[in-house]
C-alpha cells in the first residue's frame, strides 16, 4: 500500500476553533483583539513557530496524495521560517490597527522553546513552495476572525 507521511507545523487560518483546547495560539491572539481582549503570552514571548497558513497545508497535502514515486516518505509542511510571539502580535498590531499589548503568564510545562520546519524536501520532492506568507495569512484569518463575530 503507498503512503506519504505529513507533519503540519503550526497551521492557523479561518474557521480555527479558538476556544479548543487544541486550538493554535493565533486563533486565541485574534479573537483576544477582535473581541477587545488582552492576549495571553504563556512565558517570555521569545519562544518562535513557524507558523504556516491553511492554504498552503492544503497544497502540500495534494501535492503529496498526487506526485508519483514519493510512497514512504516523510514531509514537513510549513514556511521553514520561525516567528517568535512578540513579532507575531507586532505584526498583528500592523495588520489590524488595534493595540497588542499582550499579558504575561508564566511558561507552561511541556511547550517547546523553538520550532521550525526543514522544507527542503518537499520543496524538492513535491515541488512545494507556500505561496501565501505570514502577514498575508494573518491578515486573512483576521477578516474572515472580523466577519464571523460570533465565532471563537
Amino acid at each position: 500500500m503507498e503512503n506519504v507521511s505529513l507533519r503540519y507545523f503550526n497551521v492557523f487560518g479561518p474557521r480555527q476553533d479558538a476556544g479548543s483546547p487544541y486550538s493554535g495560539v493565533l486563533s486565541r491572539f485574534i479573537t483576544a483583539l477582535r473581541d477587545g481582549g488582552q492576549p495571553v503570552v504563556f512565558g517570555d514571548g521569545e519562544q518562535t513557530r513557524d507558523f504556516t497558513y491553511v492554504s498552503n497545508v492544503v497544497d502540500a497535502t495534494l501535492r503529496a496524495a498526487q506526485t508519483p514515486g514519493v510512497s514512504g516518505k516523510v514531509f514537513n509542511v510549513g514556511t521553514g521560517g520561525r516567528f517568535s510571539l512578540n513579532y507575531t502580535l507586532a505584526l498583528l498590531a500592523r495588520v489590524t490597527g488595534k493595540p497588542a499589548k499582550p499579558r504575561y503568564d508564566a511558561a507552561r510545562a511541556g511547550d517547546i522553546r523553538d520550532s521550525q520546519a526543514d522544507i527542503t524536501q518537499a520543496k524538492e520532492l513535491l515541488g512545494y513552495v507556500p505561496s501565501v506568507g505570514f502577514e498575508e495569512g494573518l491578515r486573512r484569518t483576521w477578516e474572515w476572525y472580523c466577519s464571523h463575530p460570533d465565532s471563537q
